[in-house]
């Protein structure tokens, strides 16, 4: 939410919205609970929706920046069968989730069995919203990032520059 200040022309900004960074280490008890970072919920809140994510992951946000997750089929024709698999993908594999008193909430067996979650997981703060790996995954998937990084940072300048 902004104020317009007409003397001075400038839109100044009521309340910026802080970013998710960073990675905790949390573990996951038998009954598949587990403790949600306070830096996290500090931002996102108590109520919040968990679904599959990309490269085995899951993915945590705020109801309210729910859409956010949408964007990229918000208004594509229901026809396009890419809308209809992300839609499937994502909305079809989300769960509504309300933290305790002490941060803590329940991951769902089928969001759990999708990840390969075991009893350790990785929370990592990505900018508007969180990412959640089995730790022995983002072990792995992370060697790899590091060995592939300089190659993914030049094709996604190149893509900047053919659309700019």
């Amino acid at each position: 939410m902004g104020y317009l200040f007409p003397e001075s022309k400038f839109l100044v900004q009521a309340e910026q919205q802080a970013m998710l960074l960073g990675q905790y280490e949390v573990r996951v008890d038998e009954k598949g609970r587990c403790a949600f970072p306070k830096k996290f919920r500090e931002v996102l809140g108590d109520e919040l929706i968990v679904t599959q994510g990309y490269e085995s992951s899951l993915i945590i946000v705020s109801q309210k920046e729910w859409d956010a997750l949408l964007e990229g089929t918000r208004g594509r024709p229901f026809i396009e069968y890419e809308t209809r698999e992300t839609q499937r993908f994502l909305l079809g594999g989300a769960s509504q989730i309300a933290l305790d008193s002490k941060g803590r909430f329940v991951l769902p067996n089928y969001l759990r069995t999708f990840a390969g979650i075991e009893n350790e997981v990785i929370f990592l703060g990505l900018s508007r919203y969180v990412e959640v790996w089995d730790k022995k995954r983002w072990t792995e998937y992370q060697k790899e990032l590091s060995k592939n990084i300089e190659k993914i940072s030049e094709r996604l300048i190149k893509k900047g520059e053919k659309n700019g």
